[in-house]
């Protein structure tokens, strides 16, 4: 089938079923192009938590399905693919939380939305990179906090808050690559451009930036932003995003080699036979549900 054959397809079959397509900025252009909704996890989860639809067709990542299910338990969610995973969400298991929260007593755990199901229950209140400053503002300042499990994200935070959170040793693999040298290599090829870059890299890096964003809040930065010229610093899906909203704008990748690999997983016949099969069911065992839940929903109770 040539790609508009699949495309027509999937048209078809989503009206069929009463599903909708929900796809993270990093997925390819088509699938961007195809989907009902395309944003950041946080635009992702309410659009998820909020949609009458019977199907939720999640092109994303295993723990952004995951998450949809436990907003949805009387819906069917699917993973096109199930093997997209996230090397950060590996980072932390619900046994390591528990063994950490026994040997610290009294700390909050704050969790970022990529991680399981099951650590999603072991912690207070999830977040996401839009809205993870408010969630730590909304706790109270004398309340010791671990941030679970990305150590990039929680160090950017600290910066803007002072709290001094306990930093869980995780990483996102692709972002964690960006180096300093990369960024500074970057201003001297383009030295006319404005650096806005994920919360996910390093220290080192979000020093150089003029701004640290999430996917959404990069958009709306560069939207409103009177410079002509940006390097960007996150993956490189995204670019695609910023070309067909800002098409006036010149943009830079960062680093030569910015791919998220799980991200690339799904295509139009990946996407097409999901929906043709009904398939992969993401399921999450009740007790992980009704407790995991409970975070993400004060998760979306606080706007970025």
């Amino acid at each position: 089938m040539t790609a508009a054959d699949l495309a027509t397809f999937i048209d078809q079959r989503k009206k069929e079923l009463n599903a909708v397509i929900l796809a993270h900025f990093y997925q390819p252009p088509e699938i961007q192009d195809i989907a009902d909704f395309v944003g950041d996890s946080l635009q992702l989860a309410v659009q998820a938590a909020e949609t009458d639809a019977d199907i939720i067709v999640f092109c994303g990542v295993h723990f952004m399905a995951e998450s949809a299910k436990i907003l949805n338990p009387d819906k069917i969610v699917l993973a096109p693919v199930l093997d997209a995973g996230c090397p950060m969400a590996d980072m932390v298991t619900g046994e390591q939380l528990r063994q950490w929260k026994r040997e610290h007593p009294g700390y909050a755990v704050v969790t970022y939305v990529n991680s399981s199901a099951e650590v999603k229950a072991e912690c207070d209140i999830c977040c996401t990179s839009s809205n993870a400053l408010n969630v730590v503002r909304s706790l109270p300042a004398e309340q010791p906090i671990l941030f679970v499990p990305d150590r990039n994200l929680g160090a950017w935070i600290n910066s803007q808050t002072g709290r001094g959170m306990e930093l869980w040793p995780g990483y996102c693999p692709i972002h964690d690559q960006l180096t300093a040298q990369e960024i500074k290599e970057q201003l001297e090829l383009h030295p006319e451009a404005v650096v806005v870059v994920h919360p996910e890299v390093s220290p080192e890096v979000a020093e150089l930036a003029d701004a640290v964003r999430s996917t959404a809040g990069i958009l709306k930065y560069v939207q409103e932003s009177s410079a002509r010229e940006f390097i960007i610093g996150t993956e490189e899906g995204f670019i695609y995003t910023l070309q067909k909203h800002c098409p006036d704008k010149v943009f830079h990748l960062a680093r030569s080699e910015f791919m998220c690999q799980d991200m690339k997983m799904i295509d139009l016949e990946v996407l097409a036979k999901a929906l043709e099969r009904r398939e992969h069911q993401i399921e999450v065992p009740e007790e992980i549900r009704i407790r995991a839940v409970q975070s993400l929903q004060r998760m979306l109770a606080i706007a970025p």
